[in-house]
């Protein structure tokens, strides 16, 4: 095991700076189950509060800085990363257990970086501003930065949302906001290596150097403070269920906007001709979404539903054998492999039966036996809250519904979520049950989609990342696509019969 070294700064008013720590930890090989030698630590109030005073300023300077010099600072940043990518990778692959390659090195890295240019472009073009004039009335309105926004980045993607590079990061600083990062600590290194990446590009950038800072854990009265504090403009918030909602709370009370992806069940409903046709294909497709990665994705399928028929058990069987073909992957941590395995629990308590899995699996690491569970419309619709829980992790619960009018009663019961798939026959034998379905689903879910699994979340202007609660905390917004995820992290300004030369240049027409 490598030796413990010092433990590590944060990054506060540009430098780098012991923290005033109340405690220190080491993050975790998930693969081993080994610490990993390095120490980090977790901040006192102290921390928090100094880099709130120094945003507060660097907010200040950034209104009189141009569009342009914001962006080149993105575009710097993507090239940092790209000239680091080597150490980057290898130091997420060490924390996260997730494959250097294609995940980490050709997919997420690239990933991050073009959201970073995309978040470049928008700042240079500024159609963010929505920029609407009334000459009749001498009246113009635009949207503005907010000011100081913290951004809680989650476990399972330690670069396309990590708090000090990923979406919510980008779409902040592009509106000339700075960030106050709260970095995952199962990915600390990671973050450290990302924020050196983003205070290099800073220097020389114009920018003020509090523009980026970044903290590596807090306690949760601690976490609860910075987001109300009077301070802060915004927050953006990717994690659990609870931790979101109790920010939220406090967010709430204190009047500050914050912006939550939560949970999701990802609801894909398999239509009975179509699943005639592509029964294997279809099996096989839900299989690698509910696996890749240890299915540790927040739009990855945890309902199934069908309806009932020799089919529908030719499939289930066809799933079970993919799961038990393959081997899985470490989980993030110990903690994510009690979770997953406390929700199994739960839904089994609720009424659903494990066809395949259930169990941890034995070995270094943490990992856990994908799982197949299985519940009756009927059991389902006697409690639906109780087996509508998320089990993060490579874990997949069919909904077996009697009949078509069943499965409808199924749909109307369904929460919020960030996705929802029908998969129907290419032939339209299914598009009569499908138009009575698609509207009762389309009232549930921000993105709807067909014959594709939800897992991939595309970085485009169209794409919503978003959804009804308890996928998030607003239905208005999303966490990917820009310039869309930009507006999260705006004011909306109105000036009336102000002076011309007292405008914002970008209302004057310069």
């Amino acid at each position: 095991m490598p030796t413990a070294v010092a433990t590590a700064k944060v990054l506060i008013g540009g430098e780098w700076r012991d923290s005033d720590a109340e405690s220190i930890f080491e993050p975790e090989n998930p693969a081993t189950g080994e610490k990993l030698g390095r120490e980090f630590p977790m901040s006192r109030w102290s921390d928090c509060d100094r880099a709130l005073s120094a945003a507060v300023e660097a907010a200040h300077q950034l209104e009189q800085i141009s569009s342009e010099k914001i962006a080149a600072f993105l575009d710097a940043y993507a090239a940092e990363l790209e000239a680091n990518a080597a150490a980057i990778v290898q130091a997420a692959h060490e924390e996260t257990a997730l494959p250097i390659s294609p995940r980490l090195k050709d997919v997420e890295l690239p990933r991050t970086t073009d959201q970073l240019r995309q978040a470049a472009a928008a700042a240079r073009q500024g159609t963010w501003r929505r920029v609407t004039i009334d000459r009749q009335r001498n009246l113009a309105s635009c949207f503005a930065p907010i000011g100081p926004v913290v951004v809680f980045g989650p476990n399972n993607f330690p670069f396309a949302f990590n708090g000090v590079s990923g979406g919510d990061f980008a779409a902040a600083i592009a509106a000339g906001n700075p960030v106050i990062a709260k970095a995952h600590p199962l990915h600390a290194y990671t973050s450290q290596l990302m924020a050196e990446a983003a205070a290099k590009a800073l220097l020389g950038s114009g920018l003020p150097a509090a523009t980026v800072q970044m903290i590596y854990k807090v306690n949760h009265d601690t976490g609860t403070r910075l987001v109300s504090d009077p301070r802060i403009g915004a927050v953006g918030f990717t994690g659990s269920k609870g931790a979101g909602l109790k920010l939220k709370h406090a967010a709430d009370e204190a009047g500050k906007p914050i912006y939550l992806e939560m949970s999701s069940l990802n609801p894909v409903i398999f239509l009975p001709e179509g699943l005639k046709e592509n029964t294997q294909k279809w099996a096989k497709e839900l299989a690698d979404s509910c696996t890749a990665g240890s299915g540790q994705f927040c739009t990855r399928p945890n309902l199934a539903l069908l309806i009932a028929s020799d089919v529908t058990e030719t499939f289930l069987q066809e799933l079970t054998g993919a799961f038990n073909s393959r081997e899985p992957h470490a989980l993030l941590s110990a903690t994510t492999l009690n979770q997953l395995h406390e929700s199994i629990e739960a839904l089994q308590a609720a009424g659903a039966a494990v066809v395949t899995g259930g169990r941890n699996l034995p070995g270094s690491g943490y990992r856990y036996a994908s799982t197949l569970l299985r519940v009756p419309g009927k059991t389902f619709l006697s409690a639906p809250h109780r087996l509508q829980r998320e089990a993060f992790g490579n874990e997949v619960m069919a909904i077996v519904a009697a009949n078509e009018a069943e499965l409808l009663q199924v749909l109307e019961q369904l929460e919020g979520n960030l996705t929802g798939c029908f998969y129907s026959s290419a032939l339209g034998a299914d598009d009569a049950l499908y138009a009575r379905l698609a509207p009762v689903l389309r009232r549930r879910v921000g993105r709807l989609l067909n014959d594709k699994m939800p897992t991939g979340v595309a970085v485009s202007p169209a794409m919503n990342h978003g959804g009804p609660y308890p996928a998030t905390g607003h239905p208005g917004f999303t966490a990917v696509g820009i310039p869309a995820s930009i507006a999260r992290f705006t004011a909306l300004h109105c000036y009336d019969n102000v002076r011309p030369d007292r405008l914002p240049a970008f209302l004057r027409g310069e």
